[in-house]
């Protein structure tokens, strides 16, 4: 059984790089370790300044990388897979929580995100976890559910709770943390 300590934990926010009540900032400040992938504009994001920093936060940890995502980060994380398989193959799992549908948003005239591209339902070559909230105003719940039998990820319902974000009040967010303590087991 593996344990946090055999693995470098980057947290990948989405829009906004989540802020004081989001549960990703509450786990950086009960793990020190965890180590958030900083973006330049997290207002405006651009898929190859964004890609820029995470393949740089990746090849520079000494241990195989766990990539702990929400919203666009997941996107991110989806995209940087594909496009650079050598950095994937120093990725040892993916917890994804609340995906965006991108291809709900994708082209929209009026999005600040850009060059994230279309969702791509392939098997990612590492292994993944995807947790979804029933009412996630940004993705369906069945979409989620596509999307991680697509990526060969385990699913995880976490009830209603909107887009698992700083909205949804989740402080330390238990539930995930649990979920979280699984996966690293699993790997």
């Amino acid at each position: 059984m593996r344990d946090l300590d055999d693995f470098t934990v980057l947290i990948v926010p989405g829009v906004g790089g989540s802020g004081d009540q989001h549960w990703q900032t509450f786990w950086e400040q009960a793990f020190p370790q965890f180590q958030r992938v900083e973006q330049a504009d997290w207002d405006r994001p651009v898929y190859a300044a964004w890609a820029t920093r995470l393949s740089a936060a990746i090849n520079t940890s000494r241990k195989p990388v766990v990539l702990v995502a929400h919203s666009l980060g997941t996107s991110l994380t989806m995209r940087i897979a594909f496009d650079q398989p050598a950095l994937a193959a120093n990725i040892a799992g993916a917890f994804l929580v609340a995906p965006t549908d991108r291809d709900r948003f994708d082209g929209d005239p009026d999005s600040p995100v850009q060059g994230f591209g279309k969702m791509i339902l392939q098997h990612l070559p590492f292994k993944t976890c995807v947790i979804a909230s029933r009412d996630d105003d940004r993705v369906s719940f069945a979409r989620a559910q596509a999307f991680a039998d697509a990526w060969g990820a385990a699913f995880i319902d976490a009830g209603s709770h909107g887009h698992l974000g700083s909205a949804a009040q989740l402080g330390l967010w238990p539930f995930g943390l649990v979920q979280f303590g699984r996966f690293i087991a699993s790997l």
